[in-house]
């Protein structure tokens, strides 16, 4: 069977992640201690226990890919040559791209704890903030955007994730100020989201060329498959790719939406590591269907 291995993003989190299969799995126990090294953080509490930590960026971010990534180790046997290609809704690109063998697990671990760490910086004094927008057509908000832009304002359509549902990036005070408005334009409902940062617009512009020089240290040159991109919904296999397109990616649109409805008639399956958020966007895109593994007993079954 072709499948397509999926990843989720930043809001897939929570307390209590990933403990079923590191109190299973011997392989998930030292992926959770290699992560715990290389940041000098203990991911088992981090993410098992009740904490603040969690939901703030820098430590979110690793604490995602952990899980996915360790997800995908314990099916990585059953799915050799079965994958055509990989894909992840924002961070979940740096877990397609472990995936695939372009990053190292210790290398993605630290890239998306700096990764974090830059956006926070970046936004801290900006009251930065994203904006969940549902039930209006994309070139709607998008003309909507670029006016309230040419008032002044800094908004930006951030996240494609399916037909009627938008994210918004911008100034948290700009977004809430146009909510009324954007229901006025027939919105079934807006909802500002608990993040600190905007991601994927141009308020990120100040920290891409330092992360553009992180990530040309950190890819190597090794894919065992395509992963498609966020910013151009299009397949890509090289380091340089890979570079630019990520780099770009903090100030570009995820193009989810298109990633999947321009590539599912290449495969039969998806196949969601670590995660149930993109089955659910899912359901809304495709008629092929999405395996959500996030327990040991569900990897189980999918392996038999």
């Amino acid at each position: 069977m072709s499948i397509s291995v999926i990843f989720p993003g930043q809001g897939s989190q929570s307390i209590g992640m990933g403990k079923d299969l590191y109190d299973n799995s011997q392989i998930v126990k030292e992926l959770f201690e290699q992560a715990s090294d290389v940041l000098q953080e203990d991911m088992a509490q981090l993410c098992f226990s009740e904490n603040d930590k969690l939901n703030k960026t820098r430590y979110t971010q690793p604490a995602i890919l952990l899980v996915s990534y360790a997800t995908y180790m314990l099916i990585k046997d059953k799915v050799k040559g079965s994958i055509k290609f990989a894909l992840g809704h924002s961070l979940g690109e740096f877990s397609a791209l472990c995936a695939t063998n372009a990053l190292s697990f210790e290398s993605a671990i630290s890239l998306v704890s700096i990764r974090g760490k830059l956006m926070e910086e970046v936004c801290k004094n900006k009251s930065s903030g994203m904006m969940v927008v549902l039930g209006l057509e994309d070139f709607v908000l998008e003309e909507f955007c670029e006016k309230k832009r040419n008032l002044g304002l800094k908004v930006w359509c951030a996240n494609y994730n399916g037909d009627g549902q938008i994210v918004l990036g911008g100034i948290k005070e700009d977004l809430s100020a146009l909510e009324v408005e954007i229901k006025g334009l027939g919105a079934k409902r807006t909802l500002i989201l608990p993040m600190s940062v905007a991601s994927h617009c141009p308020i990120l512009e100040d920290m891409k060329d330092d992360f553009k020089s992180i990530l040309s240290e950190s890819i190597k040159d090794e894919f065992l498959f395509p992963v498609i991109s966020n910013t151009n919904a299009k397949p890509y296999k090289t380091k340089q790719e890979a570079i630019e397109l990520l780099s770009n990616q903090l100030i570009l649109p995820v193009q989810y939406k298109q990633s999947i409805t321009s590539h599912e008639g290449e495969i039969e399956q998806f196949v969601e590591c670590g995660g149930s958020v993109l089955k659910g966007l899912n359901k809304r895109l495709t008629q092929k269907p999405t395996i959500s593994l996030q327990t040991y007993t569900d990897i189980c079954e999918f392996i038999k």
